[in-house]
């Protein structure tokens, strides 16, 4: 994995989703700064945020790719934790936010381009050109 910085693109937010104070970003392959205690606790959030698995690179430099699903903000950053489901299927673990050397967004933001907004439209066009048996089924995630 390369050290190059790769800046988030902002997704097109719909006046609806402004009024809601949405922000979107396709966080998909951002590998964001880490230099002050500020950019950590922000690309953690972001993290969090996010519906894809990351990759967090850790002082010691191992590696630990999964699904951030929860985080523990502290005073500090040695009092914060980051709470991942990796990839791999082993045990659930806890990072401290001083412990994180690095972080990726290496998977697929499985929430892009899935809003409610979007159902519905492909929904009406189903409906109109007469498809029958169409319901509320969620795609299949890939």
């Amino acid at each position: 994995m390369s050290d190059q910085r790769i800046p988030a693109h902002p997704v097109p937010v719909t006046e609806e989703e402004q009024k809601l104070g949405f922000d979107h970003e396709n966080l998909e392959g951002w590998i964001p700064p880490m230099a002050s205690e500020e950019e950590v606790r922000t690309a953690l959030e972001k993290a969090f945020d996010y519906r894809g698995d990351i990759t967090i690179t850790l002082k010691s430099g191992d590696k630990v790719e999964g699904y951030l699903y929860d985080r523990k903000p502290g005073k500090n950053l040695d009092e914060s934790l980051a709470r991942i489901m990796p990839k791999d299927g082993s045990a659930r673990m806890n990072v401290r936010y001083c412990d994180v050397a690095a972080l990726a967004f290496t998977g697929k933001d499985t929430a892009a381009g899935k809003s409610f907004e979007a159902w519905v439209k492909k929904y009406t066009e189903k409906k109109a050109a007469g498809e029958t048996n169409i319901g509320i089924e969620a795609e299949e995630l890939d």
